[in-house]
């Protein structure tokens, strides 16, 4: 693999260097060719690394002792934290010095910062965050968009269908993904004007493999490899997933915890039941990608532990390594050839 060097927010998220440095230390270990930027406050940073190790040579703190905050306006954060952790992450990736950068920070901060420094690509209105839900087939559904626009027009929607199926084949390596719209039914007079207006838009272009609507208790079936809507949606989508996961979760352990023989029943099939809650765990899937940008961009969830955070740079080291954003810049502008001629 290409030698790549990720900038991390250290002091993004609810645990901060707690969480962010441990899980940089495991990237290392797991990517020998690897370069990690820690960008954050030196002292609290360094007590989880270890100087004498091998490692140390490849990792670089950039010292800020500025962050934004959770309660932080994404305007306000893009006005006054110019130095902050988050920022200088996102400048090194628009200065060309990190092929990524990975945030668990305020989301809202961290889209109005991209947008602003990497700029989107031509032909894209808004970045879109996409992010990865489990199916009933053991293959992902990648949805998009997860909270970073809370209303979009037709237009928009299309857009992030074109870059949700150029994520699915880059990182899945899959050929002519499915792609479809979120919504109430999947009759074709069904849903608001924006959804219908983007069903004819997709039916319409080479470029996209639409297969129409689906509706929401379709989206763990497997039956599409890619499901679009609106922020507002996407994100109510999203936490009421993890909510129900984490529930069955929950159940699950307390249910093999009650009675003799279900619990030497579940010591012998510990393995499976492990990997069984691994799958559910929402964890697995940390990491969502802001597509639509001249850089690459990943958004680990604020409450990422050590093993979550460590799935949002794995994501970062596969986007940066096969060149995500030239290749949704690349689809794009096949569509516009298409379109014009």
């Amino acid at each position: 693999m290409t030698n790549l060097t990720l900038a991390l927010d250290a002091m993004g998220g609810d645990f901060g260097p707690q969480v962010t440095v441990p899980a940089a230390v495991r990237a290392l270990r797991q990517n020998p060719s690897l370069k990690l930027i820690l960008v954050g406050e030196t002292a609290k940073i360094e007590p989880y690394l270890d100087k004498s190790s091998t490692l140390a040579s490849q990792i670089e703190i950039l010292h800020t002792d500025e962050i934004v905050t959770m309660s932080d306006r994404p305007a306000q954060a893009l006005r006054t934290r110019k130095k902050s952790s988050m920022r200088l992450a996102i400048d090194l990736v628009r200065d060309k010095k990190a092929d990524a950068c990975i945030s668990a920070g305020n989301t809202g901060a961290l889209m109005a910062m991209s947008k602003v420094v990497l700029k989107t690509l031509p032909g894209i209105d808004r970045p879109a965050l996409i992010g990865r839900l489990p199916t009933s087939l053991n293959k992902p559904v990648y949805v998009l968009d997860l909270g970073a626009n809370v209303s979009c027009c037709s237009e928009t929607l299309f857009q992030f269908a074109v870059m949700g199926s150029v994520v699915c084949e880059t990182v899945e390596n899959k050929t002519h993904p499915q792609v479809s719209l979120l919504n109430v039914g999947i009759e074709e007079v069904k849903g608001n004007d924006q959804v219908q207006q983007a069903g004819l838009l997709l039916q319409q272009s080479a470029q996209v493999n639409y297969s129409g609507f689906v509706e929401g208790h379709d989206m763990y079936s497997g039956s599409t490899d890619v499901i679009v809507c609106d922020g507002f949606v996407g994100n109510i989508t999203l936490k009421t997933s993890e909510g129900i996961a984490k529930l069955l979760v929950s159940r699950l352990r307390q249910g093999l915890t009650k009675g003799l023989f279900v619990r030497i029943l579940s010591k012998f099939l510990s393995s499976r039941i492990h990997s069984v809650f691994n799958q559910m765990n929402p964890d697995h899937y940390n990491g969502a990608s802001l597509v639509g940008l001249r850089g690459v961009v990943v958004k680990s969830h604020g409450n990422a532990d050590e093993t979550a955070y460590l799935n949002a740079i794995n994501l970062a080291v596969t986007e940066a390594h096969r060149r995500l954003p030239e290749l949704i810049n690349d689809r794009l502008e096949s569509i516009l050839l298409d379109i014009n001629s």
